[in-house]
């Protein structure tokens, strides 16, 4: 199979025949043989019985399959339960409210075949969308992650994108981390990730189901994701350096405020007592600090060396 399209949805009914048929159209026109695979995420809008009327359609090239979820997980549990029933060569994703177009699927398939790309973010240079609500805020999202993540990715959250198939194959999608799926693949490996400018629609029907509230919760899943990436298998590398940077810092701080009490008697000059020092309680928070980071990574140590996915690599080719 050449394509699979992996549309996520939440309350999209109106659209979807539309945009099926829209696919259709493209897929013919370039002659792939194709899999569209809706999951439903929860819809209460009978979404899901548009579903099950398009997958009775007959179709010499292309299938529908789909997924229905009993709950609103969320777009990054949807596209995960795509990924994992993909079986295309090339697997794209894009949304289900017509703002991504299908004619855009040719060329992102060229690149991948042909280009040797392991993943085609999408980039919507002209958006349609709200100026203040929601470009403002993606461009300084996007600028952030750039700087977080060393890629040169203008929209990283598009969801028109493309990969081959051992890239979604291979990573992991989970909470909210759809966002970062660029990354995901650069952590697994798959480091040829390209660009394409691709057209951004205005919204057909209904309304944007995300609000101010994905950037808020965007940084600190870049955050996590940064911090997994550096210190996920050695967190006594981040918190037993930083602990000891602070017990040490503390130690002599301490140290420092006892000799200037000693030297204070020796010389008979009257100074406060050493527990009335508000330096002598910092040194002491210090030390204690420096005490718990040292021992949450070693403890973090002891649950990475129990666990199953400790040794689990990524092997390319072997021989």
């Amino acid at each position: 199979m050449d394509i699979s399209v992996v549309i996520p949805l939440y309350n999209e009914a109106e659209s979807l025949v539309k945009l099926y048929e829209w696919i259709e159209r493209v897929m013919r026109d370039g002659g792939y043989k194709y899999e569209v695979i809706f999951v439903n995420d929860g819809s209460t809008d009978g979404s899901w019985q548009v579903i099950e009327e398009l997958g009775r359609r007959k179709n010499e090239l292309g299938e529908v399959h789909g997924i229905s979820f009993r709950h609103n997980y969320g777009k990054s549990a949807a596209l995960y339960c795509g990924f994992k029933s993909a079986k295309g060569d090339v697997v794209i994703t894009m949304d289900a409210d017509l703002q991504d177009s299908p004619d855009e699927i040719p060329e992102l398939y060229r690149m991948i075949k042909e280009e040797g790309y392991d993943l085609v973010s999408g980039w919507k240079q002209k958006r349609y969308d709200n100026k203040l609500t929601k470009n403002l805020p993606s461009k300084l999202f996007n600028a952030t992650a750039r700087r977080v993540t060393g890629l040169k990715l203008h929209d990283m959250n598009c969801g028109l994108k493309a990969y081959r198939q051992d890239v979604v194959k291979n990573i992991e999608v989970f909470g909210e981390m759809h966002r970062y799926i660029p990354y995901l693949a650069k952590t697994a490996g798959f480091t040829k990730i390209g660009e394409k400018v691709v057209q951004h629609r205005k919204r057909e029907f209904g309304v944007s189901k995300f609000g101010l509230s994905r950037f808020v919760n965007g940084y600190l899943d870049l955050m996590t994701l940064w911090f997994l990436s550096k210190f996920g298998k050695q967190p006594m590398h981040f918190f037993g350096l930083i602990g000891s940077l602070m017990f040490i810092l503390g130690f002599i701080a301490i140290v420092v405020v006892g000799a200037m009490k000693l030297h204070a008697l020796h010389i008979g000059v009257k100074q406060m007592l050493v527990a009335d020092n508000p330096y002598f309680h910092l040194s002491i928070l210090s030390m204690v600090l420096g005490c718990m980071l040292f021992l949450a990574g070693f403890i973090g140590e002891l649950i990475i060396r129990n666990s199953q996915e400790r040794n689990n690599y990524l092997i390319e080719k072997e021989m």
